[in-house]
């Protein structure tokens, strides 16, 4: 059977204006910030705390994934068509698409199949200027640290040798990791090691994410840690008067992006922070936005519960005050081969066998969830290359746990193939299974809070320091800074800081390398194994395949 392309499924869709989505949402024409006829920015009055008491947060996250994800968006998009065919008012809140990934290897972020917001192409490329906006408010502070370095007047004595703060480009250029500025004569700078990461990973990013408003907002910029000045001082955004003009160049893109779903449900996407960096999810207006407007909101955290939604849980809902009561752990066939050892020419061939030794990995991100008292809701998200002895495996074994597994077919049939896992997310939720608790408590010793998502989380049976790790606490605690939350760095490829150590590893030791810190953000950074900001190109890109024609049609975009 041939299949369309995601592409081509989005553009078939004839999209209807976005006043009426708003409609389902009883917000008026009025209120809507256009950009189209298909995409609105939503004012943060219709922020009400009142309302979000009173409604369902779902937060969807994933297994520990294979390189090409295991579609979680695709899963959010289409369990949110399936509660709105149930009866239940739903919307979908989404992170917005890096650049970077929809030129390299990894394609969009706007789902795929028919489980997909659009206009697709918009929201994976320019979208509304938010990405365009962060980056410049970055590279507007990059070009303040450097003047003042230059001047002679008005100068803060900052040490260029102590400069945390690198630029930020929204493309994968591996040209760029490392660079020297400031070459050409005393007219173009000083001289200093730089670099630049991926606009995803900028504090800025960050930032907005958790930001609660405008003024909060401004705030937080002010407070970004650039480094010290050569008499040992520390030295913020704000003592170069920074965080008006970034706030000012941030006045749009910290409103909510509102657009649509393949089945005319409203979809809110906003923010886009790096999940094994940052915090991985969407900003909290965004989501205060949609519990505001509807009675269910679902929303995802990236990569695999260990990341995105260890964040989600610790950082994001625990300072927000958020209250998910379902999350819904997706898994594939294929994830579950690759965990039980199968290699990646093997990952689309039935082997019970691999299946049954993978799903320790899915056991312990089950565990993980329910450390949080939460219930999970797992979903196997389909493909054609699942047998049903496998499945039916995971199912049963699933129930074995006390867990129910819903096959979720929302790629290939949209909501009509989520109505399954819908009535059982509205079980989890309508029966109150769960009483949400954060793991720590953002008060506790910094060494505390990382030991608990180690051992808890990961299942490391100890946490080292090397060297300039404690280096880094002795600094964090001079700067007053032991309060914030903890925002662990690692790689998605497993629980471990060793990418080859898949399923479910034991009796490991994770070695924090060095922390840093994102004052404005309000949490540190501990970094556990080399973390790559600025990826590079395949041997092929994506772009190589991507054909725009006369009449500005795209195609190749996924």
């Amino acid at each position: 059977m041939t299949y369309l392309s995601d592409i081509e499924i989005a553009q078939a869709k004839k999209l209807v204006h976005i006043k009426e989505i708003a409609k389902k949402i009883c917000v008026n024409e009025d209120d809507l910030e256009m950009y189209g006829k298909y995409k609105a920015k939503l004012p943060l009055s219709l922020i009400d705390d009142e309302k979000i008491k009173l409604n369902n947060l779902v937060l969807v996250t994933a297994i520990t994934p294979t390189p090409a994800g295991e579609g979680k968006t695709t899963v959010s998009i289409g369990l949110t068509e399936g509660l709105n065919k149930i009866g239940k008012q739903a919307t979908v809140v989404l992170r917005e698409p890096s650049l970077g990934p929809v030129f390299g290897i990894k394609g969009g972020a706007a789902g795929g199949g028919y489980s997909q917001v659009v206009p697709m192409e918009d929201i994976n490329l320019h979208f509304t200027g938010d990405f365009g906006a962060i980056e410049k408010a970055n590279n507007l502070l990059s070009a303040l640290i450097d003047n003042n370095i230059q001047n002679k007047t008005n100068n803060l004595t900052i040490d260029p040798r102590t400069v945390l703060w690198k630029r930020v480009i929204d493309i994968n250029d591996r040209a760029l990791r490392e660079i020297v500025i400031g070459l050409g004569g005393t007219a173009n700078g000083v001289p200093r090691q730089d670099g630049f990461n991926i606009t995803a990973a900028s504090e800025v990013m960050a930032i907005l994410c958790m930001a609660t408003d405008l003024e909060n907002l401004k705030e937080r910029l002010g407070s970004i840690f650039i480094g010290f000045t050569f008499d040992k001082k520390p030295v913020f955004a704000r003592d170069l008067k920074a965080e008006n003009a970034m706030t000012i160049l941030l006045k749009d893109a910290i409103k909510p992006n509102l657009v649509q779903t393949l089945e005319e449900n409203p979809a809110i996407i906003h923010g886009g922070p790096f999940a094994n960096i940052a915090q991985g999810t969407n900003t909290i207006i965004a989501t205060k936005m949609g519990l505001s407007l509807s009675n269910y909101v679902i929303t995802e955290a990236g990569f695999g519960a260990d990341l995105g939604a260890e964040k989600f849980l610790n950082i994001k809902a625990a300072f927000a005050n958020l209250n998910p009561k379902c999350v819904v752990l997706v898994a594939t066939i294929r994830a579950l081969r690759h965990h039980g050892g199968a290699k990646s020419d093997a990952y689309y061939t039935p082997n019970l066998e691999f299946v049954s030794e993978g799903f320790k990995n899915l056991e312990k991100h089950i565990e993980n969830i329910r450390k949080y008292q939460i219930e999970p809701v797992v979903t196997i998200n389909s493909f054609i290359s699942d047998s049903k002895e496998e499945v039916n495996f995971v199912i049963k074994k699933c129930e074995s746990l006390g867990v129910i597994a819903i096959v979720s077919d929302g790629w290939k049939k949209g909501g009509e193939g989520t109505v399954k896992l819908a009535e059982a997310v509205v079980a989890v939720v309508e029966n109150k299974a769960t009483q949400y608790k954060p793991l720590y408590d953002w008060k506790s010793p910094i060494k505390e809070k990382i030991e608990t998502i180690a051992t808890e989380m990961y299942g490391a049976k100890a946490v080292e320091y090397s060297k300039q790790a404690e280096i880094d606490l002795k600094k964090i605690d001079k700067l007053g800074f032991n309060e914030f939350a903890v925002c662990m760095a690692k790689t998605q490829k497993s629980f471990s800081d060793n990418e080859t150590l898949i399923g479910r590893p034991e009796g490991f030791t994770v070695t924090v390398r060095e922390i840093e810190i994102a004052a404005g953000a309000q949490f540190i950074i501990p970094i556990l194994g080399k973390m790559m900001r600025m990826p590079g190109l395949p041997v092929i890109p994506a772009s190589e395949n991507m054909i725009i024609d006369k009449n500005g049609v795209i195609s190749g975009l996924s």
